[in-house]
C-alpha cells in the first residue's frame, strides 16, 4: 500500500482535482461515516474550498464547543499534525434535522443556499429498536427538509444521500434501481405527526409488511421520498451494507459504537453470548468504512463531474450499491471462528466467563441453548449477588443481549444478492492514483488480518484497552478457561452421580410398571376370553 501511494504521488488525482475549491455540506458529520468521510476529503482533497458541518447543540454543548472536540478525535491527529491549519476548511453550522427548516437561521441558510455544491446527507437514526415516530421523524421528514433546502442551492452539483442495502428487504435481489415504497411517504408523515404512540405501535406491523424493523422501512420511505425530486435535483442515493472497521484509513481497524457485529464481538469476548441463530454458510455482508467513503466521495464526483461537463444542473436520481460481491466475502462462519481465535490471542481485561459457545443453524437448538447457556446462569449468578448483598445485573444484560440477538439475526439467517455492476464500474474507470488514494476493491484484502486489526482496534477505540494491559488480560483468560473447566467437570460430574445414585431405584420402578402393565393386559384378556 505504501509504495502504491509513493507511485501514486507522480500522477494528479482526478477526484481530488474535482473536489478542488468546492463548497461542501455533510449532514451526520459527528457519526461513525461522517468522521471517516471528513477526515478523507480534508486528506486526499485539501485543495477543496471548506466544509460546512450542520451540528446540532447536544446537552447543552454549543456546536462551536462541539468543533473543538470533535477535531480531539484519533482519526485527526496525523492530519492535524501535518496540516493544523486544516480546521479552519471546516465550519459549523448551528441546525437540527428536527426542527423546523432545520433549525437553521436565515443568514446560514442563504450561505448555503449561495455556495455549496456538494452535499453528502448522511445523519440517521440508525437503531433498529425504535418505534415508527422518531424514526419517520429522523430518517424521512428530516430528508424532505434537506431536498428544501437543496432546492435553494443555485450551484449544486451532486446530493449523495445514504441509505443502506437493507432498504427492501423483501426482494431476493437488491438492484441499482428504484424501488417503491410500501405505502406514500408523504401519507405516512401525516399520519405520524397526527396519531398518538398507542395508535401507531398497532398500525406499525401492518405498515412494515414483512420489513424486520423501523429503519429499514423508513429508508424505503426516504427512497421514494427522493426520487420524487427527479426532475429537481442531481441526486445519487448509496446503499452501503453493514459497515465496519476501517481496513486502512484513517487508522486500520478503527471503529466507533457497538452497533451490528461490534457489540456482538464484544458481547462474545465477555462471555456472555454463547449461543447465535446464524446460517454459517451464507456471506458476512459487511464493507469496511474506509472503502464505504471512498465509494461515496467517487459517488459524489461521479454524480457532479457530468453537470460540470455540462455546465448546467443535471437532475435525475442514481442509485449505487456500496456492497462487495459475495465471492469475495468470508462466510459467517468463518468471520466467527476466525474473530474467536484472534480473540483468544487478544482478550479483554474484563469478562464475566470464559468466551465460547458458537453459532446454531436450527433456530430452535439456539433458543435451548438461550435459556440453558444465557438465562440459568444469569439467574444462578444474580440470586447470589443478592444473597451477599449485591445489586443483580445479569439477567438485564442477557435480556439486551437477547434483544440484540434477536435483531441481528433477521440479516445472518438469509441470504442476501446485492448487484453492485455500478459501483465496479466506477471503479474501474478511475486512474491509477485514484484507484490507490480512492480504493474501493477487496480483492487483494486479507480477511484475517482485517479482522485481527479490527478486535484490536476494538480494544483500543471503544473500550479504551492499551497493549499493556494484554498481560493482566491473558492472564485473566487463563482463569476463566480453569474456571469454566472446573464447572464443566463438576456439572456432568454430579449430574452422572445423580444418575447412578438413582439408577436402581428408576430400575426397579421401570421393572414393577412394566410387570404391572403385563399384569394388567393379561387380566384383560382372560376376561374377555370368559365374556
Amino acid at each position: 500500500m505504501d509504495i502504491l501511494r509513493s507511485d501514486a504521488e507522480c500522477g494528479e488525482s482526478e477526484i481530488a482535482k474535482f473536489y478542488a475549491n468546492k463548497t461542501i455540506l455533510i449532514t451526520g458529520a459527528t457519526g461513525f461515516m461522517g468522521k471517516v468521510l471528513v477526515e478523507k476529503l480534508l486528506r486526499s482533497c485539501g485543495d477543496l474550498n471548506v466544509i460546512y458541518l450542520l451540528i446540532r447543540t447536544k446537552k447543552g454543548v454549543d456546536p462551536s464547543v462541539r468543533k473543538e472536540q470533535y477535531f480531539k478525535c484519533v482519526i485527526f491527529s496525523k492530519l492535524l499534525e501535518k496540516n493544523p491549519d486544516i480546521v479552519d476548511k471546516v465550519r459549523v453550522v448551528k441546525g437540527d434535522l428536527l426542527e423546523p427548516d432545520l433549525g437553521l437561521s436565515a443568514n446560514d441558510t442563504n450561505t448555503l443556499a449561495s455556495n455549496v455544491e456538494v452535499l453528502f446527507h448522511c445523519a440517521a437514526n440508525v437503531r433498529f429498536d425504535q418505534p415508527l415516530r422518531p424514526m419517520v421523524m429522523m430518517n424521512v421528514v428530516g430528508t424532505l427538509k434537506v431536498l428544501r433546502l437543496a432546492e435553494r442551492m443555485s450551484h449544486l452539483q451532486a446530493l449523495v444521500h445514504v441509505s443502506t442495502s437493507y432498504c427492501q428487504c423483501n426482494e431476493s435481489v437488491l438492484e441499482e434501481r428504484a424501488y417503491p415504497a410500501p405505502q406514500n411517504p408523504f401519507s405516512i408523515i401525516e399520519m405520524v405527526e397526527t396519531m398518538d404512540d398507542a395508535a401507531l405501535a398497532e398500525i406499525t406491523p401492518k405498515l412494515l409488511n414483512g420489513l424486520p424493523n423501523t429503519y429499514a422501512y423508513s429508508k424505503a420511505l426516504s427512497e421514494d421520498l427522493i426520487c420524487r425530486y427527479n426532475s429537481k435535483l442531481p441526486i445519487i442515493i448509496t446503499r452501503p451494507s453493514i459497515v465496519t472497521a476501517a481496513i486502512h484509513e484513517p487508522l486500520p481497524g478503527w471503529i466507533e459504537g457497538v452497533n451490528g457485529p461490534t457489540g456482538l464481538m464484544i458481547g462474545a469476548a465477555r462471555g456472555v453470548i454463547r449461543s447465535m441463530h446464524c446460517n454459517p454458510e451464507y456471506a458476512s455482508t459487511v464493507i469496511p468504512v474506509d472503502k464505504a467513503i471512498n465509494g461515496m466521495i467517487l459517488c459524489g464526483y461521479q454524480r457532479g463531474k457530468a453537470s460540470e461537463e455540462k455546465g448546467e444542473k443535471q437532475t435525475g436520481v442514481e442509485f449505487c450499491n456500496l456492497c462487495i460481491s459475495s465471492k469475495a466475502l468470508m462466510s459467517w462462519g468463518d468471520s466467527i471462528e476466525t474473530g474467536r481465535r484472534f480473540f483468544y490471542e487478544t482478550p479483554l481485561s474484563f469478562a464475566l466467563w470464559y468466551p465460547g459457545g458458537s453459532i446454531k443453524k436450527n433456530y430452535y437448538h439456539h433458543l435451548f441453548c438461550v435459556i440453558f447457556f444465557h438465562y440459568l446462569p444469569a439467574y444462578f449468578i444474580d440470586f447470589w449477588l443478592l444473597i451477599f448483598g449485591h445489586k443483580p445485573f445479569l439477567v438485564n444484560v442477557q435480556r439486551k443481549v437477547s434483544m440484540g440477538l434477536k435483531l441481528l439475526q433477521y440479516y445472518t439467517t438469509k441470504e442476501w444478492e446485492f448487484r453492485n455492476e455500478r459501483f465496479q464500474e466506477m471503479s474501474s474507470q478511475l486512474n491509477d492514483v485514484d484507484q490507490v488514494f480512492f480504493d474501493t476493491s477487496v480483492s487483494q484484502v486479507n480477511w484475517e488480518t482485517y479482522i485481527s486489526n479490527y478486535i484490536v482496534g476494538m480494544r483500543t477505540y471503544i473500550l479504551g484497552e492499551s497493549e499493556a494491559t494484554l498481560p493482566h488480560a491473558r492472564k485473566v483468560l487463563r482463569r476463566l478457561y480453569i474456571l469454566d473447566w472446573v464447572s464443566k467437570v463438576l456439572f456432568w460430574g454430579l449430574l452422572f452421580w445423580f444418575l447412578w445414585s438413582h439408577l436402581d431405584g428408576f430400575v426397579e420402578r421401570s421393572d414393577a410398571f412394566i410387570r404391572s402393565s403385563l399384569s394388567s393386559i393379561y387380566h384383560d384378556r382372560n376376561s374377555t376370553v370368559h365374556a
